[in-house]
């Protein structure tokens, strides 16, 4: 890492945001986190006058609307936060004097999901397949992206899925929880995918902004699982019964995708930091975890 850069984190107070701020704690690089409540993303006069007094050297973009469910209902709050909130960040970059890489983080939901694309491209979505989002929250997201790159051309956009970290909500936090408060667990096993986790997600996002990478990306674990192999992994020694299911016996508000997985070939051409099996990963996170 090039701790002489400087950093702004945008919304440090979710899991990626806060596995950024200790990275680069840790690393003793030079940054300024701001939570969603010190900073409205969507507000452009904050935007400009925070580039303009902190004068980073990178943007990192972690602020968004992930309550899938919920966007399907708070449609124009998603839009705010994940459409028009990186499209303001991305113009108040591409202005400042400094220009400043924008890294913003996008979702496996911005593509259809559907279990036939796992046969036209077994090692995952390429980066450049049509993106055809069947929920609100991942128009949201894919219009963000576009906003982004039509405002800022020192850009990353960096596409995650299944993200689990030790900080903030996520699957792997709200198994363990239920493991501890019941013993007879439902996990939907007819979604496919593969996880990432916050903290080879940050280090692998800093190696590509210090070695000047700009485009898209997809960044994830290797492997493929199903939410009730991941569940049972994640629970492995543990006395609970989990049992499968279908996606239908478990209906949601918002439609999910059958099969996500992030082709990261680009990604392993070009990063310095190996990139591990999910169960690999998972193992590192338990760990931290425990």
């Amino acid at each position: 890492m090039n701790a002489k850069k400087k950093y702004l984190i945008l919304g440090s107070g979710g899991q990626l945001g806060m596995e950024w701020c200790a990275w680069l704690e840790k690393q003793g690089a030079k940054y300024r986190g701001l939570t969603r409540k010190e900073l409205d993303i969507t507000c452009l006069d904050a935007l400009e006058t925070l580039l303009d007094l902190q004068k980073p050297d990178v943007v990192v973009n972690c602020a968004a609307y992930t309550k899938v469910d919920q966007a399907e209902d708070e449609q124009q709050m998603a839009v705010q936060v994940n459409q028009r909130g990186p499209g303001l960040l991305a113009r108040c970059c591409e202005n400042s004097p400094e220009k400043p890489l924008l890294v913003h983080y996008s979702t496996d939901y911005v593509f259809p999901g559907r279990l036939a694309d796992r046969s036209r491209w077994p090692d995952g979505y390429p980066i450049d397949a049509p993106a055809e989002p069947v929920n609100w929250y991942g128009q949201t997201k894919w219009k963000g992206e576009e906003e982004v790159r039509a405002a800022c051309a020192n850009h990353l956009i960096l596409r995650v899925s299944w993200l689990c970290g030790s900080h903030g909500n996520n699957f792997v936090h709200t198994m363990l929880r239920l493991a501890g408060e019941r013993d007879h667990l439902k996990v939907v096993a007819d979604q496919y995918g593969c996880p990432s986790f916050t903290e080879p997600v940050t280090r692998i996002s800093s190696d590509l902004a210090d070695s000047g990478e700009t485009g898209t990306f997809h960044v994830s674990s290797n492997g493929e699982t199903s939410w009730y192999d991941f569940a049972k992994a994640i629970l492995r020694g543990r006395k609970v019964r989990i049992d499968p299911i279908t996606t239908a016996e478990w209906p949601t508000r918002a439609a999910r995708p059958a099969w996500s997985r992030l082709d990261i070939t680009a990604l392993a051409d070009v990063s310095r930091t190996r990139i591990l099996p999910w169960q690999e990963d998972l193992d590192l996170l338990l760990r931290q975890i425990s």
